[in-house]
């Protein structure tokens, strides 16, 4: 019974000290060992598999580096041609623009140049195209343009129009 005892009575210091020995001992042997094997020049399973792991880490750093430069060319090709079709859309903007403001214009001088020669136009023709004159004045002030060709031609209208209120249409 003693000795059952004096299992009990373990000291752990001991014990953990004796494994940390053992350690040591095995990784001191292995090491010897290891570098016993690279003197000779051979090469067991774990080496290979570790210097193949070395190499895939290398090639893999290779292609991700050649990767990134590829990357970095696309990001430059992909950021001129955005602002390539930026450029694009701000001219077909700017002919867009101008060619609403020309129609309008056109449409405005032809109306005032019928009034102007006394053909008949009915109430409706008047307020279309009091109606396109402030769509004009709207998309040149949003433009930052200045209206120069079409005050006379509204005068002409709306004088038309206010006479033609007077006296009623026909």
């Amino acid at each position: 019974m003693n000795d059952i005892a004096e299992l009990t009575n373990i000291d752990f210091s001991y014990v953990f000290l004796a494994v940390f020995a053992i350690l040591i001992g095995v990784k001191v042997i292995v090491s010897l060992f290891e570098w016993i094997i690279e003197r000779v020049g051979l090469e067991t399973k774990w080496m290979r598999k570790k210097r193949q792991e070395h190499e895939l880490l290398l090639q893999t750093s290779r292609n991700l580096t050649t990767l990134q430069a590829k990357h970095e060319k696309e990001v430059a090709r992909s950021d001129r041609r955005d602002e390539e079709i930026s450029n694009d859309i701000k001219k077909l903007t700017l002919m867009f623009v101008d060619k609403e403001i020309d129609d309008l214009r056109w449409e405005i001088n032809n109306f005032a140049t019928k009034v102007a020669e006394g053909k008949p136009c009915n109430k409706d023709s008047f307020v279309h195209c009091i109606h396109m004159y402030e769509k004009y004045e709207k998309i040149l002030e949003e433009n930052g343009l200045e209206n120069g060709e079409v005050e006379i031609s509204m005068e002409i209208i709306n004088d038309a129009y206010k006479q033609k209120l007077k006296d009623g249409f026909s």
